[in-house]
């Protein structure tokens, strides 16, 4: 089997010297390279994408931590931390390192840490057969239909009640605030429009605008206007812009129609 390649990085020669001195019997993983402060970690760990890397947290120009924070956008090794401080413990852990070696470590507390990293690295290389038929399984399966919002709670000051959204006419949002409008009143709501599009049937509810969704039943015409936008005017005599972003919406309006 391939041996796990791993990065050694430490600002102090003689604690990578004594890594890899530990690490010279262990077939199952090779040291691909040695890394002397924070910056070359970075360089090297995205040229040689290490399985397992050791990993000090105090370095000069930048910390373990921050090395984690500039390569994990490319590259998520397995990480034990080697350092002689212990008040890192609780950081270390909320990264999802494997172990934490404190200075000086003898070599059964190394071997211990090894052994976990191996079990996690071997885990990874393992095809987990259950979560494989799973998903033949769902692939073979029809998808189920998905559901949409068929009302929405409202919080009042003293209340909190539900709004039919068949009963809403259209949606407008302003910030983080979005305004429903049904024929006799408009119940505003703390939430994102674009993530409530993804919440409403797309065969009901058409966005035309960045800041307005229609219900398609309650429109009535829909007259073009200059630049590719386009007049959506409302049976209730409400006139919105429907803009040239998004055109691509107006099938939904043409098959509600047919």
């Amino acid at each position: 089997m391939t041996p796990f390649r791993t990065l050694i990085i430490d600002d102090e020669p003689a604690a990578r010297e004594v890594i890899r001195a530990l690490l010279a019997d262990t077939a199952a993983v090779e040291v691909v390279d040695e890394a002397a402060n924070g910056t070359e970690a970075v360089q090297k760990i995205l040229l040689h994408r290490p399985d397992l890397i050791f990993l000090d947290i105090q370095m000069p120009r930048l910390d373990g931590f921050g090395v984690l924070r500039q390569v994990w956008p490319d590259h998520q090794p397995a990480i034990i931390f080697t350092t002689a401080y212990d008040q890192y413990a609780i950081r270390a852990f909320e990264v999802n390192a494997i172990d934490y070696l404190l200075k000086p470590f003898d070599e059964t507390r190394f071997n211990q840490a090894l052994g976990r990293a191996l079990d996690r690295l071997n885990s990874r290389r393992q095809p987990n057969v259950e979560a494989l038929l799973a998903q033949l399984l769902v692939q073979q399966a029809p998808a189920p239909p998905r559901e949409y919002l068929s009302r929405m709670l409202v919080k009042d000051q003293s209340r909190m009640y539900f709004v039919e959204l068949d009963e809403v006419q259209y949606l407008d949002a302003d910030g983080n605030y979005v305004t429903l409008h049904t024929p006799s009143s408009r119940h505003v709501i703390y939430d994102s429009l674009t993530k409530l599009e993804t919440r409403l049937d797309p065969d009901k509810f058409v966005r035309i605008h960045r800041s307005y969704i229609v219900n398609v039943a309650c429109i009535k015409e829909v007259e073009t206007h200059f630049n590719g936008d386009y007049i959506v005017r409302l049976k209730s005599g409400q006139v919105l812009k429907w803009t040239r972003n998004y055109r691509s919406n107006m099938q939904a309006f043409l098959n509600r129609e047919v």
